[in-house]
């Protein structure tokens, strides 16, 4: 898989941002933030310190509300049928590049929608327990060929389950059960109760434990080690074909809004992610920031759209 990580540097290059007047009136009243997932997950948490610092730059409320259900698919299918006014948005992962082709039918295309904004990534992570006798990824392929291993995940079809499986397809021979739980909290709780060998998860799921010694992470999913966990090395460090997968977090409206409005979010999400106290807020959790024009953000979702959909048809995996 080709690296798919976009600098922040563009975005951060940006002219000096004209006033509302200059882009028109929007916004004259409160922005609502649809998050495709349920309250304390990474997408909530990046929604509301994004929707926080994005209320005085418009002068208005900005408003987050959750709407889980269906990994991601249920505020999809609402927001792509919202009016496309600029006044509600998608907060949402790289699940929205995955469900087209996992599920049958996810209730909507990609193409129904405009990407304002790509915010942050975070790889994910292979982890075990500290007291482990698996303390590398070469040690868990070879367990997995002397002995049948089970790992957890926080769902069927998740971007972890799914980099996991790529891994030990590529890895060969490896007698490896998945055990998908209902999010990553639980699934970390049964790897800490010796229930699981190994976890595959978001970094920032895992971060606390791993920092406390309770875990240990074996390789994570990116170009390059991550600052949270720098300790930790990439897969490529480990000794096998490198696997980039970013669990990103992006703003989408739906395709027919406005241009100037899509352009003038993705403008004040840029000033958002040059703040030194998000970045800090984001590294804290294991984020890097993203950003990118309007073209570029596009882009780099329609090539998660296609990458995932060469990833799970390589390993055959569907949802219903």
């Amino acid at each position: 898989m080709s690296t798919r990580r976009i600098l922040l540097g563009a975005a951060l290059a940006l002219p000096a941002l004209r006033g509302a007047g200059a882009q028109g009136a929007w916004p004259q009243r409160g922005v609502r933030f649809v998050v495709a997932f349920a309250p304390g997950g990474f997408a909530d948490l990046i929604g509301r310190s994004l929707a926080e610092q994005l209320a005085p730059i418009w002068g208005q409320s900005v408003v987050v509300e959750n709407r889980g259900g269906a990994g991601g698919n249920v505020a999809a299918q609402q927001i792509a049928r919202a009016a496309p006014d600029g006044y509600t948005a998608l907060v949402t992962t790289g699940a929205f590049a995955i469900n087209p082709t996992l599920s049958r039918n996810p209730g909507y295309r990609p193409e129904e929608f405009t990407v304002a904004a790509v915010v942050a990534g975070t790889p994910n992570l292979f982890v075990v327990r500290a007291d482990s006798p698996i303390r590398s990824m070469r040690d868990l392929v070879e367990a997995g060929r002397r002995r049948p291993i089970n790992y957890g995940t926080a769902g069927v079809g998740v971007a972890a389950h799914l980099s996991a499986e790529l891994f030990f397809k590529r890895a060969g021979g490896v007698d490896a059960q998945h055990v998908p739980y209902t999010g990553a909290g639980p699934a970390m709780l049964a790897l800490l109760a010796g229930n699981i060998d190994m976890v595959a998860t978001s970094l920032p799921s895992a971060v606390a434990q791993v920092q406390a010694g309770q875990a240990r992470g074996l390789a994570v999913t990116s170009d390059r080690r991550n600052s949270a966990m720098p300790d930790v090395p990439t897969v490529a460090e480990a000794g096998f074909e490198p696997i980039v997968d970013l669990a990103w977090v992006a703003v989408l409206f739906p395709a027919a809004t406005p241009e100037a409005v899509v352009r003038r979010v993705n403008e004040d999400v840029a000033r958002v992610l040059a703040m030194p106290t998000f970045q800090q807020r984001l590294a804290q959790q294991g984020f890097d920031p993203i950003g990118g024009d309007v073209r570029t953000v596009n882009d780099y979702v329609a090539n998660e759209v296609r990458s995932w959909r060469d990833i799970v048809r390589a390993i055959n995996v569907q949802i219903d």
